[in-house]
């Protein structure tokens, strides 16, 4: 059985994956697990993870806090923005098919953009908190 984190992250990558209109900003590689020097901007990074156990007396249950980066260079902090806001339309409050847990909910927590001091880039830093449920199968 796969983690809810990488149940979580793989259904966040596929609705990603499958907005034309955000494919048409970042690229058809622009989504990664890492920001790369030399690789092409913009592109979002599904940055830092943090899961921890949020089960209840009679559902087994894990909270994630996930950051996701969208990095710009030549587009500056605008097109970091408008990307931020397109990744906040797909994904908050979404209803995500998760392989082998149950997503409860997915919430927008914050946007922050900030210019990286000595570069010529701009990330928006965009943090989200799920709740996912183990899925029980009756035997």
């Amino acid at each position: 059985m796969t983690s809810a984190a990488n149940d979580l992250l793989s259904a966040i990558r596929a609705r990603l994956s499958a907005d034309g209109e955000l494919t048409q900003q970042i690229g058809p590689d622009g989504i990664r697990d890492r920001l790369v020097s030399g690789r092409s901007l913009p592109c979002i990074v599904l940055a830092d993870l943090v899961s921890s156990d949020y089960s209840t007396a009679t559902e087994a249950g894990e909270e994630h806090l996930l950051t996701l980066e969208v990095w710009s260079d030549a587009g500056g902090r605008k097109l970091a923005e408008d990307i931020a806001q397109r990744i906040r339309m797909l994904l908050h409050d979404a209803s995500l098919d998760l392989a082998t847990h149950h997503l409860v909910n997915l919430q927008h927590r914050q946007t922050q953009s900030r210019r990286q001091p000595k570069a010529k880039q701009h990330v928006a830093e965009m943090r989200f908190r799920a709740v996912t449920e183990a899925v029980v199968h009756a035997t």
